[in-house]
């Protein structure tokens, strides 16, 4: 009998102009969290593919307990016990919870009507033993990325797999919603089962995973205990460097304010916030899911109305109805939702690339390409997107080098002001570095920054004052020099709360 539930041996696959992967061997011990590390299209999501069927490899050879298996799509893979929560979400957003969750397995009455009513049920009952707060009845396109992401993760566990691959599955999660994952890995492995694990987070890979394969280029890196390795090790397997400055912030000189919001408001999502943007300043938003951050960028970039308050630009009142309007006033904005609301999967990296940005090109009638092709190369270049050509369908990269297209697309607007939204959610430690590096180097030249970020380094480490949200309210602005993790977190939870306590 083999000690290895899983073996994947000298597994290619090659694509069109690109060989994802270059003979990597992945072995997995039984009831065991394996963490799959190395950066973006390092060939991690395409080898689980392989795994789970969706790829059909080049060469190479799968073994289950022993047995060498054929897997030719995913209906063979969940067949014999292999089910994968997928980086990017895949749901049905204008069905239920519950349809979503029981998908192609609906229960039926009379042998062909679907069983609502037990589904219903079922959905029930496996929420309740995931600790899961959801509505079955609720329509998927309502929910919060964090929700959508805890009934993908329902759905893998609904399957009794033998082996979950989880691919990123924290990356739009709470803390407290990680910990609940974490709980439910827990039990998953006190049950014999087997979970392959694939995070950018650090603490996470060192906190559930026994053992750790890196890959690096498509091909295997190294294989050891999580025991034998550290941080510092792990990224440098990773990235074949030293990486010393995940933060790269520099002080710049801050100037005069270039955005003034004045008691701003939308509906029930949030209300009163003033606050101004300074020139060479990166302003961090920080709150729990909910908090209202992203509602508000959303209405200062003209996606959702305001229900009152002002918005100054250089000192002038400016009436942004749209995002053509942001984006005439210099806003460039890039979204928390890169699937959603970000890329459009059908078109080339090109057409993703230069999408907000088309009158740039015109000449008279046409579209100067020969341009498009040349400011496209210059930002795939500096954002080392790895991709076959300019003509590759976007859907076809990894997340990672999506997200790296989209930060190209909003720097190629030219913006004095910059919002990102989670800019590095999903994104190698290497590439993060990167792009913090491009957002520092953007308030150096006297442009306005304001991130969004769930990761609380990342906030710490990149801004120059923190505004804080609770529940829709402001709760405050921590200067960089007086802002941790424990102030934050104060702020971010139960400090508005607190305060109003406070003055009464």
């Amino acid at each position: 009998m083999s000690q290895y539930i899983l073996e994947m041996v000298d597994v290619v696959k090659i694509f069109p102009g690109v060989k994802a992967v270059r003979g990597v061997t992945l072995k997995v011990k039984p009831g065991t969290v394996h963490g799959l590390m190395g950066e973006n299209g390092a060939g991690k999501s395409t080898l689980m593919k392989c795994l789970i069927g969706i790829y059909e490899m080049t060469a190479g050879k799968i073994i289950l307990n022993g047995n060498e298996v054929q897997i030719k799509d995913t209906i063979s893979a969940l067949s014999l016990g292999i089910s994968m929560i997928h980086q990017e979400l895949n749901v049905v957003t204008e069905r239920s919870v519950a349809e979503n969750i029981w998908l192609g397995r609906e229960p039926l009455k009379n042998g062909f009507m679907v069983d609502h009513k037990k589904m219903k049920r079922n959905t029930l009952d496996l929420l309740k033993r995931l600790h899961m707060d959801i509505n079955p009845d609720e329509t998927m396109r309502n929910l919060t990325v964090a929700k959508t992401q805890m009934v993908e993760i329902a759905k893998a566990v609904s399957f009794n797999a033998d082996i979950v691959i989880m691919d990123e599955p924290t990356s739009a999660l709470t803390t407290t919603e990680t910990q609940q994952l974490f709980r439910i890995i827990e039990n998953l492995k006190k049950k014999g089962v087997t979970i392959i694990y694939i995070s950018h987070k650090m603490d996470e890979i060192f906190q559930i995973c026994d053992e750790i394969t890196v890959l690096r280029d498509g091909e295997h890196v190294r294989s050891d205990s999580a025991s034998n390795l550290n941080i510092n090790k792990l990224i440098s397997l990773m990235v074949g460097r030293e990486l010393t400055e995940m933060f790269p912030k520099i002080d710049c000189e801050i100037g005069e304010p270039i955005l003034k919001v004045e008691n701003l408001s939308s509906g029930k999502d949030f209300s009163n916030i003033s606050f101004e943007l300074n020139r060479g300043e990166i302003l961090g938003l920080a709150g729990l899911v909910g908090s209202g951050r992203t509602e508000i960028v959303e209405t200062i970039f003209g996606l959702r109305p305001k229900t009152e308050g002002r918005v100054y630009i250089n000192g002038e009142e400016v009436d942004i109805r749209g995002p053509y309007d942001a984006l005439e006033n210099g806003i460039a904005l890039l979204t928390e939702d890169r699937k959603k609301t970000g890329i459009i999967p059908v078109l080339s990296v090109k057409d993703n690339t230069v999408i907000s940005n088309l009158k740039r090109y015109v000449e008279g009638i046409t579209l100067n390409h020969k341009k498009i092709k040349l400011d496209t190369e210059e930002y795939i270049k500096k954002l080392n997107v790895k991709t076959a050509d300019l003509e590759t369908a976007i859907q076809n990269l990894s997340g990672g080098n999506q997200q790296k297209v989209l930060v190209a697309r909003a720097l190629l607007t030219a913006p004095d002001i910059l919002i990102v939204d989670e800019p590095t959610r999903g994104i190698d430690v290497g590439a993060k570095a990167e792009i913090h590096s491009l957002i520092t180097k953007l308030a150096a030249q006297g442009k306005g920054v304001i991130m969004i970020s769930s990761e609380m380094p990342e906030v710490l480490g990149m801004s120059d004052r923190i505004l804080t949200m609770h529940e829709g309210k402001m709760t405050g602005i921590i200067d960089r020099h007086d802002a941790n993790q424990e102030v934050v977190m104060k702020y971010i939870s139960d400090g508005y709360k607190n305060k109003e306590e406070n003055n009464e």
